[in-house]
């Protein structure tokens, strides 16, 4: 349990691709990470695949200084999520502490949104090339990577492979932290 005491925050609204949240969300709970489901709202969250996530916590009481890493599932929510100020504003805090941001599919939207990609290496839903790319980040066509603390991951039949790089990210982070 390499993760122990460590709070991953993810962010979710209406249209998530839930098995981009399900299945990370278990893999990090198996290294004992406390992992918080956050919500723009407190209530039931309609995944894009209609099931029902409900969030622990509303995004604008989180605090970067409170949480060891960000998690940005896909489907139709990040659309949602980069209206929101409380949003970018999280984002760019743990991007300028250095802190791990797991982004997958379409949540490369927020960090566009938010500001952080310009420069960078990017990947994620083919449908978002062309946004990334307009906002200065390279394209990669790889099912996951990291570029430095930002682990990408491409689209659902990838998690697999984003799951084995934000364990890895996160495991690397929590030995450098004295």
């Amino acid at each position: 349990m390499r993760l122990t005491g460590k709070r991953i925050a993810f962010l979710l609204a209406e249209g998530v691709e839930e098995l981009e949240f399900h299945v990370p969300c278990m893999r990090l709970q198996e290294e004992g990470a406390d992992v918080i489901a956050a919500g723009l709202e407190l209530k039931p969250i309609r995944g894009k695949n209609g099931l029902e996530i409900i969030p622990a916590t509303r995004i604008e009481s989180l605090q970067s200084r409170d949480l060891f890493a960000v998690v940005v599932p896909g489907g139709w929510a990040p659309d949602k999520l980069r209206r929101y100020a409380a949003v970018t504003r999280l984002i760019r805090e743990m991007d300028a502490a250095g802190k791990t941001l797991g982004i997958i599919c379409h949540g490369g939207l927020v960090a566009i949104s938010a500001g952080i990609v310009r420069g960078r290496r990017a990947t994620g839903s083919l449908g978002i090339k062309d946004d990334l790319v307009n906002a200065g980040a390279t394209w990669v066509d790889a099912p996951a990577f990291r570029e430095g603390h930002l682990v990408w991951g491409r689209v659902v039949a990838d998690i697999p492979a984003f799951c084995r790089e934000i364990v890895a990210a996160l495991v690397e982070a929590a030995e450098s932290v004295p």
